[in-house]
């Protein structure tokens, strides 16, 4: 049974794992493993122990604040992140939500949970049905809000 790692913060303000965990069971078999750390540059090194410890994939959840401190600090954890997988090779999938990316809090979360369940999806495709992917390359599939849909020539 493929093994997907689940890492989140305490930090963030909606409860994204769980959402990700949800669309996961609807859609596939998989033993989820899930853990939480303090902030989003806590991330990296939990995500490469899980994928050091037997996971197939990892989806790293944050939500960084709006200030530029809280930004950089997402900078931080993104290299972080990519860093573990080339040093596995494996996938992390980022899903990262920052506070200014909506204008209410109700908005945020429907942001945060739409987010979640896409990245989950595209999880269970890179696990079970990496043509899937294939068929959308050059769609301008975007995660969380409306697609870009593909450049017109």
């Amino acid at each position: 049974m493929r093994r997907v790692g689940i890492v989140d913060t305490t930090f963030a303000r909606h409860d994204m794992a769980r959402d990700a965990m949800d669309e996961l069971k609807q859609l596939c078999s998989v033993k989820l493993e899930r853990r939480t750390v303090p902030g989003i540059k806590d991330l990296p090194v939990e995500a490469k122990r899980m994928l050091d410890q037997g996971c197939d994939i990892v989806m790293a959840f944050g939500m960084p604040g709006a200030a530029p401190i809280d930004k950089q600090c997402a900078h931080e954890a993104s290299l972080g992140l990519i860093w573990a997988q080339q040093l596995t090779g494996k996938h992390v999938i980022e899903v990262f939500v920052f506070e200014d990316e909506a204008t209410s809090e109700k908005e945020l979360a429907a942001l945060a949970e739409a987010r979640a369940r896409e990245h989950a999806r595209n999880v269970y495709r890179l696990l079970f049905k990496p043509e899937e992917l294939t068929k959308l390359a050059g769609t301008g599939q975007r995660e969380g809000g409306p697609d870009a849909g593909p450049l017109r020539r």
